[in-house]
């Protein structure tokens, strides 16, 4: 039994995808090129919260 658990993605921040997207440069700055295990899971992350802060292009009906 499941209690109180969402299965909803919910954003992460209020921060737009130009600011994640600059802290996923510095990630790699900082990396030298080459992720650990701890930034993989840092950039992964980042990665979902900019696909949710980037504008959604609206479609044609």
């Amino acid at each position: 039994m499941l209690h109180g658990m969402s299965t909803s993605v919910e954003p992460v921040s209020e921060r737009s995808a130009d600011e994640v997207n600059e802290e996923i440069r510095a990630l790699w700055r900082r990396a030298g090129g080459t992720l650990s295990v701890e930034e993989r899971e840092e950039y992964q992350r980042l990665v979902m919260e900019w696909a949710a802060a980037a504008p959604q292009p609206v479609k044609a009906a």
